[in-house]
């Protein structure tokens, strides 16, 4: 499945520029993460997925979600697939691009916070840097997920949630910091007085944890 997206390419490339994967949330495009390219290193690949399925409003999404069944609140399968469809994506990319000494970093919002987190702790070999805002861990997608110390201890975690978040509750998120903690990973773990999105003290501190 080849995923359309966004690019922002600095001015000079070599096999170590910089790379920051962005994945947007339920119902939202390529666009939504991609503004934050401004603020961003200038010297970085800046890459924003669409997900391949459409919603309502002209959105899109990783996989469908049934709000009145919480047993099956995720399309599992769907889930897996977008997830397969990204990794593709992101080797895809890296390789054409030659970053062989690159650094791979994801930012994910919502149902792309999600996916992040399974990306990044199914294979973090392949990345550096990693936020996770207003998002959870699914357990339904992270069998396999890697337990060694040693494979994690490069990662770099934010993690940031609304206190008032109405649809992701910020418990989950709570939680998705526990399961950090417990696998021994770096993260830093923020809760800013907002819904479900990315207030500007949210926003800067997003940007100083890329900036270092």
């Amino acid at each position: 499945m080849n995923l359309d997206y966004l690019v922002r390419e600095p001015e000079n490339i070599t096999s170590s520029t910089p790379i920051l994967f962005m994945l947007h949330g339920y119902g939202s495009n390529e666009q939504d993460l991609f503004s934050f390219r401004e603020t961003l290193p200038q010297d970085w690949i800046i890459i924003s997925f669409r997900a391949p399925r459409d919603t309502q409003f002209e959105g899109y999404s990783w996989y469908d979600i049934n709000f009145n069944d919480p047993e099956n609140f995720i399309d599992v399968p769907q889930a897996k697939e977008s997830l397969n469809a990204v990794l593709e994506s992101i080797l895809k990319i890296v390789n054409n691009y030659g970053l062989t000494e690159s650094k791979v970093h994801l930012c994910g919002f919502s149902q792309g916070g999600i996916l992040c987190y399974a990306l990044a702790l199914k294979y973090p070999e392949l990345f550096t840097n990693i936020a996770c805002l207003s998002a959870y861990a699914e357990e339904k997608i992270l069998d396999g997920i890697v337990k060694d110390k040693k494979k994690l201890e490069k990662l770099r975690f934010f993690v940031s949630h609304g206190t008032d978040d109405a649809v992701i509750p910020i418990d989950w998120g709570r939680k998705a910091a526990e399961l950090l903690y417990d696998l021994n990973c770096y993260f830093t773990f923020r809760e800013y007085m907002s819904g479900h999105g990315v207030n500007q003290k949210n926003y800067m501190d997003l940007m100083d944890f890329f900036s270092k």
